[in-house]
């Protein structure tokens, strides 16, 4: 079932077109990449989805109603949730303190059990590598911190997650523990966008590919049957490439 539809999206920053006409859509269980050069307009479109900036035209549907999303509030309480490739996490609090920062459970004063119990069950539904919700994040690799930040996410029951570049400056195993997460999400019925560079980690997790060039969608793919080449031809806007010459010279060989 299409969780999220956008159709004709478009944004304009005074003479500067960052997205036009852009359709996307979104379902339940699937994981939809959306790859594209710098200044393709992928953050611009995770900062309308989140509530950030509002498009200048078209619609945004949800759960098959039509909706506006004016503010990152009111993205959170569709069940548009957003971690941004900074992972707005406090160093020097502890992964419970983070993970109710500002949403804390008290009825009159603060409840550290029932913080510390919910933690716990959201770290299970990740299948999450974490020794203790009691260290601070400080401690934490940046495979844990992730997890951490898409635990937070998952508070307030989203159906729709946005991961802006999660794997940007990991390890091989830290990567791999990031999607092994996103894995994760999709069993759990949750629809996923996911930003990435990495044709490598889009190849592993996504369903769909949604190529972004200058502002407009230049191809959807499905993973099973596109080739990282034809991927790379439609970011780049270009068949004659380093990738592609390469390809080619090992099916001669």
């Amino acid at each position: 079932m299409t969780v999220l539809s956008l159709r004709g999206i478009s944004k304009t920053f005074g003479a500067v077109a960052a997205l036009t006409d852009i359709e996307l859509d979104v379902a339940a269980g699937q994981v939809v990449a959306i790859v594209g050069d710098n200044g393709a307009g992928k953050s611009t479109l995770v900062k309308i989805l989140s509530g950030v900036h509002p498009p200048d035209g078209g619609t945004i549907t949800f759960e098959g109603r039509q909706v506006e999303i004016p503010t990152p509030a009111a993205a959170h309480k569709l069940g548009i949730a957003t971690v941004f490739q900074d992972l707005a996490l406090c160093e020097n609090l502890n992964v419970i303190q983070n993970l109710f920062l500002g949403q804390e459970i008290r009825p009159l004063r603060l409840n550290d059990v029932a913080m510390e119990t919910r933690s716990w069950e959201l770290l299970r539904q990740l299948s999450a590598k974490i020794p203790s919700v009691r260290v601070p994040v400080a401690a934490l690799s940046g495979g844990q911190r992730q997890t951490v930040a898409i635990a937070r996410s998952l508070l307030g029951d989203p159906k729709i997650i946005i991961l802006d570049e999660p794997t940007a400056a990991l390890g091989v195993a830290q990567t791999a523990e990031v999607l092994n997460l996103v894995e994760r999400l999709r069993e759990n019925g949750l629809g996923v966008i996911m930003i990435s560079h990495n044709m490598a980690d889009v190849k592993a997790v996504a369903d769909t590919v949604a190529v972004l060039r200058l502002g407009r969608n230049n191809g959807l793919f499905d993973v099973d049957s596109v080739s990282t080449e034809d991927i790379v031809a439609a970011i780049t806007g270009a068949t004659d490439n380093v990738v592609s010459r390469r390809a080619q010279k090992g099916q001669r060989s």
